[in-house]
């Protein structure tokens, strides 16, 4: 017997010891609870992420019926349903290529890199606020509106309007999560008709008038005479800020604790900034803000000695993958210097993150800014709060003395 419980308050603090029981005693896992398998191991994680057997799209070989699924989806979490299915997330090829193909032709290597001067100075005037405070919780006054704020500005969305973005966000990231709470999903759904009716008014103002913006430019993507339909526009839209803003959020938030707990390594960092790259790489393989992700078994298969049915779900668990101590050396030790680093915290194959070079940088610019402004900052929880969630790990709040 495994006791295995991602939902409890005590595992959501502290995933680790868990993952390390589990990926001794039983690293392919079933969880009868909610019929999933979980893979723990990084070699299993990094080789099924990449393999073709898996996928999103189970409905192309299997009916509802045959999954012990109602013949339709309910009614009232329609809107939800019919955006997430312009995710590129969960998509298949040929659609997740086609789709990815046109993202990429608006969010360019050089649009991130051009963001640098923007997020420093989004960083700079957050950090001014609480500068002459006694404290701060990095969390609200940092980590939050960081992300959301460059999402918002590369859209094209006015600073006082931006507000909106938050709790639509939140609302969203909530039915990622490992639920089937009515409530969760009907706030998605609410979310969902507002943030698209919202995100549909701009883009028809980008058509007429197009700016210097990721709006006007995803609008105007074209491969091989392809476009984005509207519907898949505003998907995107929503995906780029739901995953941009709650896993940035989480990758501040979790590297600045694992750095505060570990006063040698802060030092490090603040005494050689240059490391700011390898330590921002170490922190997502530490405490990674994304745990799991998952695909569906697309035909029968055997894997290290357990049967696969089509149909079933298969998650891996990408925080157990990160501390696997096959592949790192001393897994639960903090090393911002650690030469080999191929962690998975965005994952593998032909759906890593596409949003990974704007993550890394807007962790670069606010952690290093946070060494540099406030020398003495220090915690003043010693166990700060998580969230009640899985999937997405964060901290509720981060207070420090600064």
């Amino acid at each position: 017997m495994v006791e295995f419980s991602p939902l409890s308050p005590e595992f959501q603090a502290n995933p680790y010891p868990v993952y390390d029981m589990l990926r001794v005693n039983a690293p392919v896992f079933f969880w009868d609870q909610w019929g999933i398998w979980f893979l723990t191991r990084y070699e299993d994680c990094a080789a099924l992420l990449k393999d073709a057997r898996l996928a999103h799209e189970i409905q192309n070989v299997m009916s509802r019926e045959e999954l012990g699924l109602p013949p339709e989806p309910p009614a009232e979490y329609q809107p939800y349903m019919e955006m997430v299915r312009g995710w590129m997330l969960f998509r298949d090829p040929p659609t997740h290529t086609r789709l990815r193909m046109l993202v990429h032709k608006a969010f360019t290597p050089r649009m991130v890199e051009n963001l640098r001067g923007r997020a420093q100075a989004i960083t700079d005037r957050l950090l001014d606020a609480v500068q002459d405070k006694k404290q701060m919780d990095i969390i609200q006054d940092l980590a939050v509106p960081l992300p959301v704020t460059v999402i918002a500005e590369m859209l094209g969305v006015p600073t006082d309007e931006q507000d909106l973005f938050r709790g639509w966000s939140r609302d969203l990231a909530g039915t990622l999560e490992l639920t089937d709470s009515p409530e969760v999903y009907e706030r998605g759904t609410a979310a969902t008709v507002a943030f698209s009716a919202y995100l549909r008014d701009l883009a028809n103002a980008r058509r007429k008038h197009p700016q210097d913006d990721l709006m006007s430019a995803l609008v105007a993507a074209e491969e091989a005479g392809d476009k984005l339909t509207e519907q898949e526009l505003i998907a995107t839209c929503i995906l780029l800020l739901v995953a941009g803003h709650e896993t940035t959020t989480n990758l501040i938030g979790n590297g600045m604790l694992a750095l505060l707990r570990h006063p040698e390594q802060l030092e490090k960092l603040r005494n050689d900034p240059v490391l700011i790259k390898p330590a921002i790489e170490e922190v997502l393989r530490y405490d990674s803000p994304v745990q799991m992700t998952s695909r569906m078994v697309m035909t029968d298969m055997e894997f290290q000695g357990q049967h696969l049915r089509k149909g079933s779900q298969v998650s891996f668990m990408l925080g157990a993958a990160n501390r696997d101590p096959e592949q790192f050396a001393n897994p639960d030790q903090l090393d911002i210097s650690r030469e080999s680093n191929p962690h998975l915290a965005f994952s593998n194959g032909i759906h890593y993150c596409l949003g990974a070079p704007l993550a890394r940088l807007e962790g670069q610019i606010a952690i290093s800014t946070l060494l540099k402004r406030l020398p003495k900052m220090g915690l003043l929880d010693d166990a700060p709060p998580y969230r009640p969630t899985y999937v997405l790990r964060g901290l509720k709040a981060l207070p420090i003395s600064v």
